[in-house]
């Protein structure tokens, strides 16, 4: 029994040290990615409106409100499915579990590092204005 038991904390062992060599440490890295809410004539456009990710890859996303229209920017089904690291607003840095929503002024900006746990597409958007253009998604592969 002390050997088997001996012999699978050897293989575990050896699949973690190999898996952390391969990947490396996925918060140290972070891809950057850009989001501008309240771009174009009327106030009403996102750019990008998509984002192609991997799952298991850490990414930075900054969400900058330029336009002259509030938003309550959500992403619920995307933000169940990912592993939130921090949030950076102003000096500050803000550790949470879970994310529901921005709710952005006419201006600001917003760093959130995280990292896609789940494959599948998800949308975003700012409540009550996705009928004006404010939608996007995220594509997680």
């Amino acid at each position: 029994m002390t050997r088997a038991i001996t012999l699978a904390t050897a293989a575990l062992l050896g699949l973690s040290g190999a898996a952390h060599a391969a990947g490396g440490d996925l918060a140290s890295l972070p891809i950057p990615l850009e989001l501008q809410v309240g771009t174009g004539d009327n106030g009403f456009g996102m750019e990008p409106n998509e984002f192609q990710m991997q799952t298991g890859q850490a990414y930075r996303l900054t969400v900058q409100a330029v336009g002259w229209h509030e938003c309550n920017w959500e992403a619920p089904s995307f933000f169940k499915n990912t592993w939130i690291r921090k949030i950076e607003a102003g000096n500050m840095e803000i550790k949470v579990a879970y994310l529901y929503e921005l709710e952005m002024d006419m201006d600001g900006e917003v760093e959130v590092f995280f990292v896609p746990i789940r494959p599948g597409t998800y949308s975003f958007g700012c409540r009550g204005l996705e009928d004006r253009g404010m939608t996007g998604s995220f594509i997680v592969e």
